[in-house]
């Protein structure tokens, strides 16, 4: 599947209701694949405050890059976004998620990347999110938007930040070849796909 010509249509998320008219900041866990092209992906979000990479899944004891790097530890590479819901809805959060941050059919991998710390997981921070995930995930497998199954879990568990050198690494690093050839493209589709959606 090209996630850069692919897109959820609006009407798929109607029922989830428009974003919350009272400012205030919420979180949202969310792991699909290298945290590098999913914070790069969700920083250019309307709407999001905040993009930390991470870890989720696992216990705090194993929630470095060493570790998780094993694939022993349970965690999966993640991303904690801080948004506003009164600029965008969960639900719109979990549309950039399907349809361009990363592919929701790959088990346990995402393109170059294999294990399960790369696999496809949302981890709900409230009851709301739960339900609204579960929503979602059945609505694309009901209405065949994928040609393969979704294979993201919903799960719970707390996160982690990683390393300060994970940090804004695709920012940092724009030309590294890993950086061009998997994750600017993605960043690509949520602008032309999504252009609502985008800020600069």
């Amino acid at each position: 599947m090209k996630l850069a010509h692919f897109v959820i249509p609006m009407a798929l998320i109607a029922t989830a209701g428009p974003a919350s008219a009272a400012p205030r900041t919420e979180t949202a866990v969310l792991a699909g694949g290298c945290f590098w092209g999913m914070e790069s992906v969700f920083e250019h979000v309307k709407g999001v405050t905040d993009v930390v990479s991470g870890f989720a899944g696992g216990d705090a004891k194993s929630a470095n890059y060493d570790a998780v790097s094993t694939e022993q530890t349970g965690h999966a590479e993640a991303v904690r976004i801080a948004y506003d819901p009164a600029k965008i809805s969960y639900a719109q959060l979990l549309q950039v998620y399907f349809a361009v941050a990363h592919d929701p059919t790959q088990v346990n991998r995402q393109g170059p990347d294999v294990g399960p710390s790369y696999r496809s997981a949302i981890f709900p921070q409230n009851a709301g999110q739960a339900q609204i995930a579960k929503t979602f995930i059945a609505k694309l497998q009901q209405r065949r938007v994928f040609k393969a199954p979704v294979a993201t879990r919903i799960e719970s568990g707390g996160f982690y930040p990683a390393e300060a050198y994970h940090q804004d690494y695709a920012r940092k690093h724009p030309y590294e070849p890993y950086i061009l050839i998997n994750d600017r493209p993605k960043v690509s589709a949520l602008k032309a796909k999504y252009p609502a959606l985008w800020r600069a």
